[in-house]
């Protein structure tokens, strides 16, 4: 058990701690902290709407993975390697949009604060792919789920500064002097990456094969010029070639996969929409009870499942683990539907939320370390951004309809129905786990 727990000591997993503070930090800056910047200083409410917008970009970071995959940045890539180099330059550009956001004022200049929360927006995503790369690259797969479970403490405490800190530094002093703060801060990722190694794999091995190959093939059939022909075979490699990869390496067991990843979350995500509804209007809590117990208390819980998920992955192996998460998910759900039967009871309301943190945070760690271990090492952003965008937009656009669920049926019903929808995935775990060494036999080597 002691080495078990000694997997936290390690380097990798510490960087991971530190990496996961600089990708949580811009995510409210652009989002519900920005919201609250504008309503203060009296933006209109359907500008504020706009903004929203914003979060497109981390929706459809998928489309420019593959040239964080393929292109070495200049002069950056010599001095510090391409998934540090990426990242650096990623957090160069938050930081220039956050120092920006600060010093354009807000009513006189609204269009120009949502381009340079663009920027924020865009670098944020951007980094996100590759970090998720450098983490999935840096350590083997029994560390993935350790590594996941320090990024997630890293970013959630990042969401603590980025959110409560900034409202209160605003409050005390000023926007301004906020969102320079928050710029400020991006130096504590770009310190880790100074100090912290680049993966020694190759990233190129399979991708360079396509390439070379569309290069000849294209130069035979078509007879493009040599730099055409030399651009064909890097755009194939880099967009289809991720593709390509993964339904070839994994043939028949690709679509089960892919739909897993899915469902996956469905049931957390469509019951998390309704959830401060049901805490305020149906249950009937005050704002502070539910930011007490859900955002500070449920903070807590999170890390505790995540840093717990890390330790059982290690232990037990990640498809256990992965079963347990989507079984505990969904029954948590449950917990909700009795607490829809009870008086308003703090006491009661903190034991169904720990209940549902903890499911949340070992199956989040499992999940995270169960896609990097799929994941070939030369196409290492582009295919983890194809999975962590397909496991939460089912979920998001289900949850859409939540609203038109509990108008016409309850709360109880939807909490009920929100628990049913985790069947799937506890469904499609055991089918692939009956598969477990066929999935070993085609899983990619990390040193490829």
């Amino acid at each position: 058990m002691k080495e078990t727990f000694y997997v936290y000591t390690r380097w990798q997993v510490i960087a991971l701690l530190f990496l996961g503070f600089s990708a949580g930090l811009p995510f409210l800056l652009v989002f519900s902290t920005l919201n609250a910047r504008l309503a203060d200083v009296g933006v209109e409410t359907a500008t504020i709407g706009f903004f929203s917008w914003l979060g497109i970009t981390y929706s459809i970071k998928v489309f420019w993975a593959p040239i964080v995959d393929r292109l070495k940045l200049p002069i950056l890539d010599q001095l510090f390697g391409k998934r540090r180099s990426w990242i650096l330059l990623a957090q160069a550009g938050i930081a220039t949009g956050l120092y920006l956001m600060a010093t354009v004022d807000a009513v006189s200049a609204t269009q120009t604060l949502a381009l340079c929360g663009l920027l924020v927006a865009f670098s944020s995503a951007t980094q996100d792919v590759a970090i998720d790369a450098y983490r999935i690259e840096i350590a083997e797969e029994r560390l993935q789920a350790a590594l996941a479970a320090t990024y997630i403490f890293g970013y959630r405490l990042a969401l603590l500064v980025a959110g409560a800190g900034a409202l209160y530094i605003a409050e005390y002093y000023s926007w301004t002097v906020s969102y320079q703060v928050m710029a400020a801060l991006v130096g504590v990722g770009a310190l880790t990456v100074l100090v912290a190694r680049e993966p020694a794999v190759n990233h190129f091995a399979a991708a360079s094969d396509i390439a070379q190959k569309v290069r000849e093939e294209a130069s035979k059939r078509t007879h493009l010029p040599p730099a055409l022909a030399k651009f064909a075979g890097w755009f194939y490699a880099a967009i289809a070639g991720p593709f390509l990869d993964f339904f070839q390496r994994y043939r028949e067991l690709a679509i089960a996969i892919l739909v897993l990843v899915a469902v996956y979350r469905i049931s957390d995500i469509a019951m998390g929409v309704m959830a401060n509804p049901f805490y305020l209007d149906f249950m009937g809590f005050s704002k502070t009870q539910v930011a007490d117990v859900t955002k500070i208390f449920g903070f807590f819980m999170t890390i505790v499942g995540s840093l717990a998920g890390g330790v059982l992955v290690v232990r037990y192996g990640v498809r256990k683990i992965l079963l347990a998460g989507a079984i505990m998910t969904a029954a948590t759900n449950l917990l909700f539907v009795w607490l829809a039967q009870l008086p308003p009871n703090v006491a009661t309301l903190a034991v169904v939320v720990s209940a549902d943190n903890l499911a949340g945070g070992i199956a989040n760690v499992a999940l995270i370390a169960w896609l990097s271990s799929m994941t070939s090492a030369s196409f290492t952003a582009t295919q983890y951004a194809l999975f962590s965008s397909l496991m939460t937009l089912p979920g998001k656009f289900l949850g859409g309809f939540s609203g038109i669920v509990v108008a016409d049926f309850g709360y109880a019903e939807f909490f009920t129905l929100s628990a049913v929808m985790g069947i799937p995935a506890i469904l499609l775990v055991l089918f692939l786990m009956t598969r477990g060494a066929r999935l070993d036999a085609l899983a990619p080597p990390k040193s490829e």
